[in-house]
């Protein structure tokens, strides 16, 4: 191996886009991320098309978020029937 390569007529090779994906810039919680990666490598898969496929699933017809109210309703059905 050369001490030092020269680069000087380097040229940038060319980037293969991927149709259908868009790069984009996202904050995600710290432990939400850390508990993707943990799960990607435990799987032997990438963390990003784990959080892909957890979005797709959310997106899903008839997937309401979870909202207060709803999570309220929710309890109070499950511990009508529980009594």
């Amino acid at each position: 191996m050369k001490a030092e390569y020269d680069f000087s007529k380097a040229k940038r090779g060319a980037m293969i886009d991927p149709a259908g994906k868009t790069r984009i810039t996202i904050y995600i919680d710290d432990e939400v991320l850390a508990a993707f990666r943990a799960r990607a490598e435990a799987e032997g898969r990438g963390y990003q098309t784990l959080i892909n496929e957890a979005l797709k699933i959310s997106m899903q017809a008839g997937d309401a978020p979870l909202t207060l109210d709803t999570l309220r309703k929710v309890l109070r059905e499950e511990l009508h029937a529980a009594a």
